[in-house]
């Protein structure tokens, strides 16, 4: 049953996500433009961005597949905050987030193109950054690393020696929740052992 679910998602962490947990995915990018959808609640946004990717790539295919959107945003202060659009706005972010916590919502959404049925759900992880130094984060946004990513961090790269610990689906900082993502598949009849690679 290879290549039966594409992920529609750019993002090589949620591949990683994939592929280490034995499934191999297809993957179409959305290019959906995430800038359309303003001033939801951080879950919601990030749902809300995840239906939009996988709709615009089940759009495009037939057959017996899954089509699986993704997005992150943090939430911090009551602000969703997704990839930060400048070097400056990187640090002014770290110098917000650091010694404090946030809370990573990644929304799922997910087309089962045979029967037409979607399952969505967002994830919630809360994420406690370390009392870093202005001179870590000069260095930090100075490898490229924090502009790519929601929140300006990741756990599973440069920025992990950043992050204390998190409350939840560690997973879910990546970008994927593998148990979520289970329990959708389950929802519309499939199972996640099925998606293994032989």
């Amino acid at each position: 049953m290879a290549q039966r679910l594409v992920l529609a998602s750019k993002s090589p962490a949620r591949l990683a996500v994939l592929q280490a947990a034995g499934v191999d995915p297809e993957v179409i990018v959305s290019g959906v433009d995430e800038s359309q959808l303003d001033g939801l609640p951080p879950s919601e946004l990030a749902l809300q961005l995840a239906e939009l990717k996988a709709a615009a790539v089940a759009g495009q295919l037939t057959g017996d597949r899954l089509v699986l959107g993704c997005d992150s945003v943090l939430e911090l202060d009551g602000l969703a905050l997704g990839k930060p659009g400048s070097p400056e706005e990187a640090t002014s972010r770290w110098l917000e987030m650091r010694g404090r916590a946030g809370v990573l919502h990644t929304g799922h959404a997910l087309h089962h193109l045979a029967s037409g049925r979607v399952a969505a759900a967002a994830a919630a992880t809360t994420v406690h950054f370390a009392h870093v130094t202005d001179a870590e984060i000069a260095a930090y946004v100075a490898t490229g690393e924090p502009l790519h990513v929601a929140g300006a961090f990741t756990i599973d790269g440069l920025g992990g020696a950043f992050v204390t610990h998190v409350e939840g689906d560690h997973h879910n900082v990546v970008g994927l929740s593998l148990p979520l993502l289970r329990d959708m598949l389950a929802e519309l009849g499939e199972s996640w052992v099925d998606l293994w690679r032989s």
